[in-house]
């Protein structure tokens, strides 16, 4: 380990039960990228006694995994950059809760790795992260599945952009990103026209390209280097972004939700790229004013 990096931390959230090699790859290159600090937290969730029996025996074999599996992934980490400074944490609670606690302003972003639950099990499952951390995450969340590519390679990143806070603040966050790797962003509008709707089908477009270049301005100003393609689409966010992100190292969104079950609170675009994407998914709240 070297002296502490300057950067705000990033935070990863270690599966005890099984952590793909390639979320702690994922998550090495951004704070190499970022000079940042890593953090490695497992957590424990409690043991629900239904039975009236004694679940310390259970509960400590679940901290002996959780500490096997903070060892094993600090030493991926090691191994694949002796230079970076981790940090690991074993601590008691719910998965998700427990980041999100840890998720304070001293975190540049989260990194989780997803087993793409169903969506009754996103509801029902106390191990469901992916989905509740995307949604109440005071910072940006990448999500990474263990059959796609690294995310910091050659290709471009993708930006959903629809005209909200949290839209602007990820095109902010995705021309940031795409600065730090070199690389280009492809900013899309998907729109999908009601099928009931008047007036001239293009004028709507046309719109969507204006509202598309003003979103765009100011981060493009604020990083010339950064080439910034623009795109609007007709047809359904979801689908549109999962096919742009075939061919993109990450896909940037905002979290458009409010209030209630955390797929809603996420908004309906993120949340179905959280299951279609091709590529690591970067979840990012508005900003504060």
């Amino acid at each position: 380990m070297t002296d502490r990096a300057t950067g705000d931390e990033i935070l990863v959230g270690v599966d005890p039960r099984g952590f793909p090699a390639l979320v702690i790859a994922w998550a090495v290159a951004e704070a190499g990228l970022r000079n940042s600090p890593l953090r490695l937290v497992v957590a424990v969730p409690p043991m629900l006694d239904t039975q009236h029996v004694d679940t310390t025996p259970q509960y400590m074999a679940l901290r002996a995994q959780g500490e096997r599996a903070l060892t094993a992934a600090a030493e991926s980490v090691t191994g694949l950059a002796p230079e970076a400074h981790v940090e690991t944490e074993l601590l008691d609670g719910f998965p998700a809760a427990v980041l999100n606690q840890r998720a304070t302003s001293n975190t540049r972003m989260v990194v989780l790795g997803s087993r793409r639950l169903s969506r009754p099990a996103e509801i029902l499952s106390a191990s469901s992260v992916a989905v509740p951390v995307s949604a109440h995450a005071d910072c940006p969340v990448a999500v990474v599945r263990a059959t796609e590519q690294s995310g910091h390679d050659s290709s471009g990143l993708v930006v959903g952009v629809e005209g909200s806070a949290s839209s602007r603040a990820a095109v902010a966050v995705a021309v940031e990103e795409a600065d730090l790797r070199g690389v280009g962003v492809h900013a899309v509008w998907a729109w999908r026209r009601p099928a009931v709707a008047f007036g001239d089908d293009e004028a709507g477009v046309e719109k969507r390209r204006r509202l598309l270049a003003e979103a765009v301005a100011g981060p493009a100003s604020a990083h010339p280097d950064v080439k910034i393609s623009q795109e609007v689409r007709r047809g359904h966010p979801v689908e549109e972004l999962a096919r742009a992100s075939a061919s993109a190292s990450a896909v940037v969104v905002g979290r458009r939700g409010r209030g209630g079950y955390s797929g809603m609170r996420l908004g309906s675009v993120a949340h179905g790229l959280l299951h279609r994407a091709e590529c690591p998914v970067i979840t990012v709240p508005a900003a504060e004013v």
